[in-house]
């Protein structure tokens, strides 16, 4: 469980306590509701993460609302977005292996996690992992309820594939960028879970350099 989930939940459980001391304990029961959703819903469950070189892997659980191609820096990507809902996990993960090179943070909205617009004008987290023959970039962004953005790794740090890299807290929304040349698993309405749901494979050339990579040992250190 994400260490939040016990602040939430301890804090709600001694308002219960207090609230059925000084009233009566029927009056208690919404915290007590309140303590075990917040218990739940910071779990972080352990999953199976694939081994497949050039495997791109889901950076959070959810629903893909959306496979399309999008303009980045003037290059043409492929963007896969999935909506995160209140009850999915809300656990991101590194989608490949390899180093953190850029981390940018961006205020903005909280519109609706489902809107188009909201890749844009909501606010947001924008990370660049290089890797497995090619760099891969996704957004953790903030949706209508969502006022959180937690990201623990910094430029320079190393990532595993599935490696978890910090929380969205409540609904939100993950974009995922990648060249067009990679070869989508996923379509829109698919369900995916962070860490083992396959979103896409490398092009050839690219998952022999990350099988290569594998090989020699350089995607452990």
């Amino acid at each position: 469980m994400v260490r939040d989930g016990y602040y939430y939940g301890a804090l709600l459980l001694a308002a219960a306590w207090l609230i059925g001391w000084v009233t009566r304990a029927l009056w208690a029961i919404p915290c007590v509701l309140l303590a075990a959703f917040f218990l739940w819903f910071f779990r972080d469950p352990e999953r199976e993460i694939p081994d497949t070189p050039g495997a791109v892997v889901s950076p959070a659980d959810g629903k893909v609302t959306s496979v399309s191609t999008i303009m980045l820096d003037g290059v043409p990507r492929a963007r896969i977005s999935i909506f995160l809902n209140v009850f999915d996990v809300h656990v991101n993960r590194s989608p490949i292996a390899g180093t953190v090179r850029d981390i940018r943070y961006h205020g903005g909205k909280f519109l609706n996690a489902m809107s188009e617009v909201c890749a844009d004008q909501n606010e947001q987290n924008v990370v660049t992992v290089e890797g497995e023959g090619q760099t891969v970039v996704f957004k953790q962004i903030a949706g209508l309820l969502a006022r959180r953005i937690v990201f623990t790794k910094k430029v320079g740090d190393r990532l595993k594939r599935g490696e978890r890299v910090g929380l969205i807290k409540f609904g939100s929304r993950t974009d995922i960028l990648l060249d067009l040349g990679s070869k989508l698993q996923v379509n829109k309405g698919d369900r995916v879970k962070g860490g083992s749901s396959v979103l896409a494979y490398l092009e050839p050339k690219q998952a022999l350099v990350a099988s290569m990579a594998v090989e020699s040992g350089e995607g452990d250190r």
